[in-house]
């Protein structure tokens, strides 16, 4: 590996740069902070939710964050709201790991884990 190459989060904030309003690339920063600055990547998440609500991928992923700070009750409505947006976009796969996760979220996922 190139040690002067940059790295995946250097390329994508100057994505980010270039272009802010990129759904894609606002999705692929709060993944890459999800693990190291959950507080950063809720941050990319809300403007998400705020400024892209069609962008499918953001409410699995808003709401297990969500659940993670132990906001079940906003991570519920996220779930809720993802679900009708996958639905409407005709993405039934991701629908239905959003009702898994709100039915877990719910405490209503009956299988041991």
């Amino acid at each position: 590996m190139n040690p002067t190459a940059p790295n995946r989060l250097q390329q994508l904030l100057a994505f980010y740069q270039e272009d802010p309003t990129d759904p894609f690339v606002i999705y692929a920063l709060a993944t890459e902070y999800r693990a190291d600055d959950s507080k950063l990547a809720w941050e990319y998440y809300q403007k998400l939710l705020a400024e892209h609500p069609d962008y499918v991928g953001t409410y699995y992923h808003a709401g297990k964050l969500l659940e993670g700070f132990g906001k079940k009750d906003e991570a519920e409505q996220v779930y809720r709201k993802g679900l009708v947006v996958s639905r409407k976009a005709g993405q039934l796969h991701a629908a239905s790991e959003l009702q898994q996760a709100l039915n877990s979220c719910l405490g209503l996922d009956y299988e041991d884990e």
